[in-house]
């Protein structure tokens, strides 16, 4: 996986210098996806943009999934396959919140095994290869032992947070609402966090690279009845999300079921 972690990194590098000029200048379009499907700016555009030209160049034969692209279904018949979110957290992007991140994932047989994920507000890159752990920033890194609800740091979903969800929670563990499914993931993955978890879908594309860090650092991810994600699927839209530690995973679905 050396090349294509390679070709991954500097793709999300020079996607996150992009959507970060962008971001910066504050001068940017933002329209209204079709079916309420959240906003959509000139950043993501010109993030796909980069990450699709430089994936398609340098891997020819394998597929592409990816958020802003229409889906090529071609994609099914490949083994491996490019999935990709140009920017995920595209509200907090909009917000001036610096929560998202540019998103790319390597699925081979449906298997999530590279994942990187560079947010260009605050600098930070998370990667994750299959048998070769994560780095946060170019440092090893590793998910934490944390066994137990109690003191345990979740990652919640900021609305979900707002409409009480978590309430039996407060004051047993330490819940931070935060934009992005991706970078929460990552966040668990370099040992920031013991878990993030929501029973909404979320799809391929918020989620593969994500997975890959968790399971890279030691890690469970998995959908919210508790199955192994796979991935490459004709629909993407998978059902919950818990990416956690792995010591307190069981524990998380219970939360997740209540």
């Amino acid at each position: 996986m050396e090349r294509e972690l390679e070709v991954a990194l500097k793709a999300a590098r020079d996607a996150a210098n992009a959507i970060r000029i962008i971001y910066d200048s504050e001068a940017y379009r933002v329209e209204q996806k079709s079916g309420g499907r959240g906003p959509l700016t000139d950043a993501d555009l010109a993030s796909n943009r980069i990450l699709l030209t430089a994936l398609a160049k340098a891997f020819p034969e394998d597929g592409l999934l990816s958020e802003e692209s229409r889906d090529d279904r071609s994609r099914l018949e490949r083994s491996r396959v490019w999935i990709v979110d140009p920017l995920d957290g595209t509200r907090e992007f909009t917000l001036g919140v610096p929560e998202f991140v540019v998103s790319v994932a390597l699925v081979q047989d449906e298997r999530p095994v590279l994942g990187v994920l560079h947010n260009p507000a605050t600098g930070e890159v998370i990667t994750g290869v299959e048998g070769r752990g994560v780095t946060y920033s170019g440092e090893p890194a590793h998910t934490t032992h944390h066994p137990a609800i109690e003191g345990a740091r979740f990652l919640v979903s900021r609305s979900e947070h707002g409409k009480g969800w978590f309430e039996p929670y407060e004051g047993i563990a330490k819940l931070t609402p935060m934009g992005s499914v991706a970078y929460k993931l990552g966040l668990v993955a370099v040992g920031r966090a013991e878990a993030t978890f929501t029973p909404k879908p979320r799809n391929e594309w918020d989620l593969a690279a994500g997975v890959a860090c968790v399971l890279a650092g030691g890690g469970r991810a998995t959908n919210g009845a508790g199955e192994p994600y796979r991935f490459n699927q004709p629909d993407p839209l998978h059902i919950g999300v818990c990416g956690t530690n792995g010591a307190l995973h069981d524990a998380v679905l219970g939360m997740m079921r209540r």
